[in-house]
């Protein structure tokens, strides 16, 4: 793998390449990513990821013998808009699979289209209950990021009293249903809860009802610029005395948006972040940094879900004999690969997997806790 990997990449649909010269690709895979709207801020790590994994696949002799071309399509768009682009690439290029890292929004649009005839990796963090035919998660849920962290954040700073705001869609709602059985169970109280449209910039209103309300924890589910826009307010206003912050979708590009200064008390649950110290994690990282340079967008857990999510489509393809729905459907119960998260197997389409609750008080992610081997309670039956 060289540092002209990212070149190569300049265009969204050129043929991977092996160390020993070009590849005829033989199978073109979408990668549907948000490069626009308020998940833009993950689409560059996220295509770095998915590059480096394909050419992972292909170096590994493909997907059944056959090298593959990722294909890109930005679907930081109205739902509607991502359907179509996602249906210009099945049925206008050819496309035979898709990896998806985008919201749950357009996840259910494109459920719509796909209708269970072309097999679709989902890959970020969600609510969690979402199965059809042809499609596997490997995104973290609500019972596996708050499940454990809530009651460990709880007793670690000593807080019981928790508000609730995120984006108005079905990833914030559905997750806050879940998120205020956990808090109860944990002996803990909500006592405000609130969703905004994408198009709000202006948190003042939102941190005067914090304030108002006695909250001192904050279960924040806004998403790219509407979390650093709030997450700047709350620190800008001071808010940090009062409430610390935990985040499901606060990722290291999201922090660095946010910077220092505001990112006191400030807590992030995912499945992966750039900092963790395992062998599998550190190869990725240098792989990482030797294919795109040190200057490369953060490594990331949206970002790096593009990379899992290839590899699982890879390793259900290749179990399966085929990419046919039917036999991937067939074959997906207990298939397992490796990432940087480490080894997996999937289980009712979904994995367990280990959680990390990090700290983002300076401006960087101090690991302080991990839970091994969390399964998802949103997971599917079969």
């Amino acid at each position: 793998m060289t540092g002209n990997l990212a070149k190569l990449f300049a265009c969204a649909a050129l043929p991977l390449a092996l160390a020993s010269g070009p590849v005829i690709a033989e199978i073109k895979i979408g990668v549907l990513v948000p490069d626009s709207g308020p998940g833009g801020l993950f689409g560059p790590s996220t295509r770095n990821s998915a590059m480096l994994a394909a050419d992972k696949i292909n170096r590994s002799g493909g997907i059944n013998g056959e090298q593959i071309e990722l294909i890109f399509a930005d679907v930081g768009v109205p739902p509607a808009e991502a359907a179509q682009a996602a249906l210009r690439l099945w049925k206008g290029e050819g496309v035979e699979a898709f990896v998806g890292m985008h919201d749950s929004a357009v996840r259910e649009a494109l459920l719509g289209r796909f209708a269970g005839q072309v097999p679709y990796v989902y890959t970020p963090v969600y609510e969690g209950n979402s199965c059809a035919p042809g499609l596997y998660i490997t995104g973290e849920t609500p019972s596996q990021q708050l499940a454990p962290v809530i009651p460990f954040v709880m007793d670690k700073e000593s807080v019981s009293k928790w508000y609730l705001i995120g984006h108005d869609y079905n990833w914030p709602r559905d997750t806050n249903a879940l998120a205020r059985q956990f808090i109860a169970d944990a002996g803990g109280d909500v006592v405000g809860e609130e969703y905004v449209p994408f198009t709000v910039s202006d948190f003042d209103s939102s941190l005067q009802r914090i304030g108002d309300s006695g909250a001192d924890a904050v279960l924040v589910t806004l998403v790219g610029g509407g979390s650093v826009g709030f997450n700047v307010s709350f620190g800008s206003f001071g808010m940090d005395e009062q409430a610390i912050r935990l985040g499901t979708l606060i990722e290291e590009n999201t922090l660095a948006g946010i910077g220092a200064d505001n990112a006191n008390r400030l807590y992030s649950s995912a499945g992966y972040f750039g900092s963790i110290e395992t062998e599998a994690a550190a190869t990725f990282a240098a792989e990482y940094a030797a294919a795109f340079g040190t200057d490369a967008p953060a490594l990331n857990g949206l970002g790096q879900s593009a990379y899992e999510g290839l590899m699982l489509l890879a390793a259900l393809a290749n179990k399966a004999g085929s990419l046919n729905v039917q036999a991937m459907d067939a074959a997906a119960e207990g298939t397992a690969w490796s990432t940087p998260r480490g080894d997996n197997t999937l289980k009712g389409r979904h994995m367990a997997q280990t959680i990390y609750l990090a700290d983002g008080t300076g401006g960087t992610f101090t690991i302080i806790a991990s839970f091994e081997n969390v399964s998802s309670s949103e997971a599917c039956s079969s």
